[in-house]
């Protein structure tokens, strides 16, 4: 007979790769807000800090771009050998605490803002960016091989700077993202058409990542389900595109994500839409242009706890590599629930921001539940130091 698998529990340590985690829970990327000019800040050192000192067993540092053109904005931090002391510092803090930390590595493709940026950037094909405010050319060959070399080089950057874990970007519509979608992939050549051609470009620059580090540390994936938007990547090509990434070997786990920051920017959040804040925290000209198009950029979705399940159960049917399940999760029972359905991690985002504590109340039985209200007024503060209103205001 079989033996019967154990049951999979919160505070156990887990493998991840190379990696043995303290728990099953980590902090998501979420974008900080605190590096000026792309610097690292005791403000970005201390938002980690905290987390890892509240619990989570791993934090992850986004974004970090792969080169001055993959930059969401200016205020975007670069992975070159001038950040490594700074993130040297970063890691080692982290550290310090107990927790292992990731770097989300990226380029930004159609969502960077080139205005901010004061260089290009780069699409799978020619079309209009409302974030870069431009027309964004289709890379050439010569252009992708640059782009997978940078990969390459901020891989390289992550391990000198004594991170533990690597999550490609692979979500949202970033430039790999992009490729993979059929409304923003109308390539011709052999990154475009049929699902493994459009795929072809975000696996080998996986490859390349984990070709560059070896074993060294972990290599996972934020991992499009869907795109949330008509005509987009949706579940029958990004599963077998899932399968061809385990197949390829060459990832620890995929983090499973959804949505747009180009066309859908709120399919990963759901719930209230801030858009007052929104509109205030930008420009006269960006907010009136917010007023008039952000219901169509930014729609309302009801917030369900673990609203990411659903789909996610179907790639935990079909692959056998660990999953990270993201995506509402707030309370105690859920993370058991994901546990006891074969995911292996469970990543949180805005629970932290409300209570960066929330992982050691659950390990210690003070609470079952986190108090984020999924208002998304963090949402706007990106700008200015990425927070928890509420708490903010309790301070």
């Amino acid at each position: 007979m079989t033996a019967p698998t154990p049951r999979r529990t919160i505070w156990e340590p887990a493998r991840l790769g190379p990696l043995t985690l303290r728990n099953r829970i980590v902090k998501a990327a979420t974008f900080e807000g605190v590096m000026p000019r792309g610097q690292v800040t005791d403000k970005l050192v201390d938002f980690h800090t905290e987390v890892a000192r509240g619990g989570a067993a791993l934090t992850t540092v986004a974004y970090c771009a792969v080169s001055p053109g993959g930059r969401v904005h200016a205020d975007t931090l670069v992975l070159d050998k001038a950040r490594i002391p700074g993130l040297r510092r970063l890691t080692d803090a982290v550290h310090a605490e107990g927790a292992l930390v990731a770097a989300q590595i990226g380029h930004a493709g159609l969502v960077a803002n080139t205005l901010s940026n004061r260089t290009k950037t780069l699409a799978p094909s020619t079309r209009l960016s409302p974030p870069a405010m431009a027309l964004v050319r289709g890379a050439t060959h010569e252009e992708l091989d640059e782009v997978a070399a940078d990969y390459e080089n901020a891989a390289r950057g992550a391990v000198d700077a004594g991170f533990d874990a690597i999550e490609v970007h692979l979500g949202h519509n970033y430039l790999l993202s992009s490729f993979m979608s059929p409304n923003l992939n109308r390539r011709t050549d052999e990154y475009g058409g049929s699902m493994e051609k459009r795929a072809a470009f975000p696996r080998r620059v996986v490859e390349r990542v984990r070709r560059a580090i070896g074993d060294t540390i972990a290599v996972t994936a934020k991992f499009n389900m869907t795109d949330g938007v008509p005509r987009g990547l949706w579940l029958d090509d990004s599963l077998r595109i899932a399968q061809l990434l385990e197949q390829d070997g060459h990832l620890d786990a995929l983090q499973l994500t959804g949505g747009s920051s180009l066309l859908n920017g709120m399919y990963f959040f759901r719930g209230e839409v801030p858009m007052a804040e929104f509109v205030a925290s930008q420009p006269k000209l960006v907010g009136y242009g917010l007023k008039l198009y952000g219901p169509r950029i930014f729609p309302t979705y009801p917030f369900e706890e673990a609203f990411f399940l659903p789909m996610a159960r179907q790639f935990r049917e079909a692959l056998s590599m660990p999953l990270i399940l993201l995506g509402g999760i707030n309370r105690l029972d859920t993370i058991d629930t994901a546990l006891d359905e074969g995911f292996d991690f469970v990543a949180m985002a805005r629970a932290l921001l409300r209570d960066p504590d929330l992982v050691n109340k659950f390990r210690d039985q003070h609470v079952a539940e986190g108090l984020c209200i999924h208002c998304n007024k963090c949402m706007p503060t990106i700008y200015t130091g990425t927070r928890c209103v509420i708490r903010e205001t309790l301070r």
